[in-house]
């Protein structure tokens, strides 16, 4: 997956508003800097400037409000991790391209699994669950772990770095102040042209943008 997924920031110098969502995202990949330097995984399997006119956009807004790794104590309070931290085995399940070998991937994959429902769908739809799935799915040449600290500890990471936060003056506590959208782009025949050629569950891109700072990161993986 490393080697198949980028962060990149960019900066912008216009007041975004959330409901300006489609303007914003459409005008960010018909900019002549970000079709210039926008990285992509070509056919060839190496990165490449988008360097493609885009004619239309999608922008799905995700829930950022999480500020607390306590969102992922149901793993071991509800026995999918143990104690000592490691994953529990299960025996080898199939769900489309991906392996289930363990009771972590029961939770992220099968609707019918018993544990599924320990995440609303409201939880899923946060950010955070969503770092944190797309690392423990992996690329499509995997090795999953074993132990459950790597996930989160990469999880925390890459939300601190894309995130920005604040104290509310009045309660004190942190609040997200950033607007994270999953956005995709299309060129004039409706061929999708990113974050890569062929969708797929694993190839992502999310658009997190800091209204205050008016910065804006992207970070984008491609399956294949």
């Amino acid at each position: 997956m490393s080697s198949r997924s980028k962060v990149q920031m960019f900066s912008y110098d216009q007041l975004f508003q959330v409901y300006q969502k489609d303007i914003f995202v459409l005008d960010f990949f018909q900019d002549p800097a970000v079709i210039s330097n926008l990285q992509v995984v070509s056919s060839n399997n190496t990165w490449a400037p988008l360097n493609t006119s885009t004619s239309s956009t999608t922008a799905e807004v995700i829930s950022c409000s999480v500020t607390s790794m306590d969102f992922f104590d149901r793993l071991q309070e509800q026995g999918i991790v143990r104690e000592s931290g490691s994953i529990r085995k299960c025996f080898d399940e199939f769900y489309e391209e991906f392996v289930i070998s363990d009771e972590l991937r029961k939770v992220l994959l099968l609707e019918e699994a018993e544990t599924y429902p320990i995440f609303s769908d409201a939880d899923r739809n946060e950010f955070i669950f969503l770092i944190f799935m797309h690392l423990c799915l992996g690329g499509q040449v995997c090795q999953y772990e074993d132990e459950i600290t790597p996930y989160l500890e990469t999880t925390k990471t890459l939300y601190k770095d894309l995130i920005s936060v604040h104290k509310d003056p009045t309660t004190k506590k942190l609040q997200v102040g950033s607007v994270v959208l999953k956005v995709s782009a299309q060129n004039e025949d409706g061929a999708q042209v990113y974050p890569s050629l062929t969708p797929h569950e694993q190839s992502f891109a999310y658009m997190c943008i800091s209204p205050l700072k008016r910065h804006v990161y992207v970070w984008s993986h491609s399956w294949r």
